[in-house]
């Protein structure tokens, strides 16, 4: 590239929009992994879930040839009399997702990939309990189901395809027809909680990724996105929660709001500002409502927050809702927010319902 930039020319293909503010069901942060290939000679398959997005040097090789930041097979062969190979073959990877959940969409990312990547691409899908390692997916009796036909794909690109099952789905399985490398892959989607567990657990967060929470709208979302605020752990890093950009205009400020898991009695609420230390919100307030059509009201009122601190809000009275919204005054970051409660009857109820039909 000398020294120019490598995304110049980087383009997206397909309906992205449609669906890549959801979260990432393949996310490492929700425990996602690349289980398996049948061949990364070039490039590892873990590369495939990397958070960040690939980089390339272009004077950088190894033993096996150039080094990719991606998941990278060798060229098929055919034989002597039909070099290439047959029709049929392919190479393929095998991601676990994090959260298991109906997929709305998925984002094939060949990021400097120009020459070496596949002309196609497929998608599989399957639904298994439990923790299956490699070869029970693999077995005979596990079906899958295709959700992307085989479909071109573009060079250093992000190739977006829309997926319309509405079923619940544990694990995809990528495949390169016949060959080639794919820089990252991304998962968006629905998270389907099994409500027998959070049963189990009794009290749990609410607004949880994990757990079926959702972030639905917000105000601003310039330096990193509100889901960040919802994901499981802690945050690491200054970018790894949700900050928006400084506000000029007086009387207004920022905000974010998220659909729960199911209508649940809220209890305590955690606010976490982790390494946000010159550009934390100043204030906050919680408001809630019950239902799409429901009137908001204050569950915590305007507090003031420290920098690079966890704040805990006990209630004294349960909140029942269906939704929060977070109001941070007049601007600045929050890392994380965990909304403890228990579900109610009418949410266990419509999670049941949403786990049957999926």
């Amino acid at each position: 590239y000398g020294g120019g930039d490598p995304y110049a020319d980087y383009r997206t293909f397909g309906d992205a929009d449609a669906f890549a503010e959801l979260v990432d069901l393949a996310d490492r942060r929700l425990g996602a992994g690349v289980i398996a290939a049948n061949d990364e000679f070039f490039a590892m398959r873990e590369n495939l879930l990397v958070r960040e997005r690939a980089v390339f040097d272009p004077e950088h090789f190894g033993h096996k040839g150039k080094v990719m930041d991606g998941w990278e097979t060798r060229r098929r062969r055919g034989t002597a009399d039909a070099p290439f190979p047959a029709p049929e073959e392919h190479d393929w990877a095998i991601v676990r997702l994090g959260a298991p959940g109906v997929i709305r969409g998925i984002i094939v990312d060949t990021a400097h990939f120009r020459g070496n990547y596949p002309q196609k691409v497929s998608i599989q899908a399957t639904s298994v309990p439990g923790a299956p390692g490699p070869d029970e997916l693999l077995a005979d009796d596990v079906k899958w189901e295709e959700i992307v036909p085989k479909s071109q794909v573009k060079g250093h690109a992000a190739n977006a395809f829309t997926v319309t099952s509405e079923r619940r789905w544990t694990h995809i399985r990528v495949c390169q027809h016949p060959d080639g490398g794919i820089a990252r892959l991304r998962v968006h989607g629905e998270v389907v909680p099994d409500p027998e567990w959070l049963d189990l657990l009794g009290t749990f967060d609410l607004a949880s990724v994990l757990n079926g929470g959702t972030y639905e709208d917000a105000s601003d979302k310039f330096y990193s996105s509100p889901t960040q605020i919802i994901l499981p752990g802690t945050s690491q890093k200054m970018d790894d929660g949700w900050e928006n950009r400084r506000r000029r205009v007086h009387g207004t400020n920022d905000w974010v709001r998220f659909k729960l898991a199911a209508q649940g009695a809220v209890r305590a609420v955690e606010i976490d500002t982790a390494y946000l230390k010159g550009n934390s919100a100043g204030w906050i307030a919680l408001s809630g409502r019950n239902g799409e059509t429901g009137e908001w009201f204050e569950i915590i009122p305007r507090t003031k927050l420290q920098p690079d601190t966890l704040h805990r809000f006990p209630l004294a009275a349960q909140a029942v809702v269906t939704h929060v919204r977070l109001d941070a005054f007049p601007d600045g970051g929050v890392a994380r927010m965990r909304v403890h409660g228990v579900l109610t009857e009418e949410g266990r109820a419509a999670l049941r319902d949403r786990f049957r039909q999926a």
